[in-house]
């Protein structure tokens, strides 16, 4: 049995931002962009993994949540720790380089971690928190 991640939800709070950025910091394709009244769904997924997609998502839409639990979120996402995925790349150096040129903010330079990786970390247009590897 084979079983791979397919989609996966992260917030945006600026749907024309968070694209942009994927798209031309972290070279994403767009796949999808999805509107309906004042919302956005956009799918993006970088093009040497086409079965595998990130969805960039409107946070809090759901119409069963109260109000509390919206600004809960959306409080949640301010501080960065709502939403995070890890990535990993061949060349983390050079990813690095474009991520620092851009507007996002970089939190962790890369470094050797004591489990043995290589990474660093930065959060996204809406505040997500993304990781990223040296493969191999």
């Amino acid at each position: 049995m084979k079983i791979n991640i397919h989609v996966t939800f992260l917030p945006h709070l600026d749907p024309d931002a968070s694209a942009a950025f994927y798209r031309d910091v972290l070279g994403f394709e767009i796949r999808n962009d999805v509107g309906y009244e004042q919302m956005r769904w956009i799918t993006v997924g970088h093009p040497a993994q086409p079965d595998t997609s990130i969805v960039l998502t409107p946070p809090a839409v759901d119409p069963g949540l109260t109000d509390a639990e919206r600004q809960t979120i959306n409080e949640l996402i301010a501080k960065g720790s709502y939403a995070s995925v890890v990535f990993a790349t061949d060349d983390l150096d050079g990813l690095f380089e474009r991520v620092e040129a851009s507007t996002v903010e970089v939190l962790q330079e890369p470094m050797e971690q004591d489990w043995g990786t290589r990474d660093f970390a930065f959060r996204d247009p809406a505040g997500n928190t993304v990781r990223v590897q040296q493969l191999g």
